[in-house]
């Protein structure tokens, strides 16, 4: 079975996780980073995993517009779905609610956190002033649950 992994990254937390997932994964599974501009062909893949970076609870617009456009035909594969973000808990479970159209998220067969980072040389200055000032941290800081990803990819890889 061919799985294609298509994510959005701002900072390369979610291209981490999404390679991790990768080596998790059996088959071919081929990355596709959804900013590059090229829509992926589907039609090579028995299953689809998306996943993005959630900032201000928001995921990456080219995520939710390549969720929208191909509405259909990922209805039709099987589908995973993940986001990145240091939340937890409730407002983790409603930032992945509003990253995803009702119909996809209702017809994944995984949906998960992996976690996040705060990698203060990779944020601009705005960035680190919000981080500091609203969330108290001072100091690179990941949350990435290898255990989220590694349970993730094992409901992938019973998927049949």
């Amino acid at each position: 079975m061919n799985t294609i992994i298509i994510y959005a990254t701002k900072h390369g937390t979610t291209e981490k996780c999404a390679y991790m997932l990768s080596k998790k994964l059996n088959g071919r599974v081929d990355l596709h980073n959804i900013k590059s501009g090229k829509d992926p062909i589907l039609d090579r893949y028995d299953k689809v995993i998306i996943g993005g970076s959630i900032y201000i609870g928001n995921i990456q617009k080219q995520i939710k517009k390549f969720c929208f456009k191909r509405l259909k035909e990922l209805k039709r594969k099987k589908v995973g779905l993940f986001i990145c973000g240091m939340q937890q808990g409730t407002i983790m479970e409603a930032e992945f609610v509003a990253a995803f159209p009702p119909e996809l998220l209702a017809n994944s067969i995984a949906k998960e956190s992996f976690g996040g980072e705060f990698i203060f040389k990779k944020m601009n200055p705005i960035e680190r002033l919000i981080v500091t000032k609203t969330l108290k941290v001072y100091k690179d800081t990941s949350n990435i649950s290898e255990e989220s990803i590694n349970r993730f990819a094992q409901i992938i890889n019973n998927s049949q």
